[in-house]
């Protein structure tokens, strides 16, 4: 599961869950893949993330270094920076783990790299 993957995710179907946002990860295998650079689509996609929910998934997987915390104005004009952020959201894989939903505690598994997040009849709304 990449990171841009986790920033969409919420266990808000879940019984008695009212946003389930951001799902914390317990990552036990991150692999790191390069992917080719592209700043247009980077760009792009960042006005569209929640910021805090990213920085804080790539440091919980050990994985933040160099990555700041809030966004700085003209990012866009940043190379370096994009490269950073295209690293976290692109090339960084969680292979093995959970994702926990911070109202209810429910864990869904990640196995190879994709989260399992159905519910069973009795935990939908």
């Amino acid at each position: 599961m990449k990171l841009i993957t986790h920033n969409m995710l919420t266990s808000k179907c879940l019984k008695g869950v009212m946003t389930g946002y951001p799902l914390s990860i317990n990552a036990t295998n991150v692999k790191v893949t390069e992917v080719e650079f592209n700043p247009e689509f980077i760009t792009k996609i960042i006005p569209k993330l929640d910021w805090n929910v990213l920085w804080g998934a790539a440091n919980s997987i050990g994985h933040s270094e160099g990555l700041p915390t809030t966004l700085e104005p003209k990012y866009e004009d940043d190379e370096d920076f994009l490269k950073k952020a295209h690293r976290v959201l692109l090339e960084l894989e969680v292979e093995e783990g959970y994702l926990t939903c911070p109202e209810s505690g429910r864990q869904f598994p990640i196995s190879k790299g994709i989260p399992n997040m159905l519910l069973t009849e009795a935990e939908v709304q």
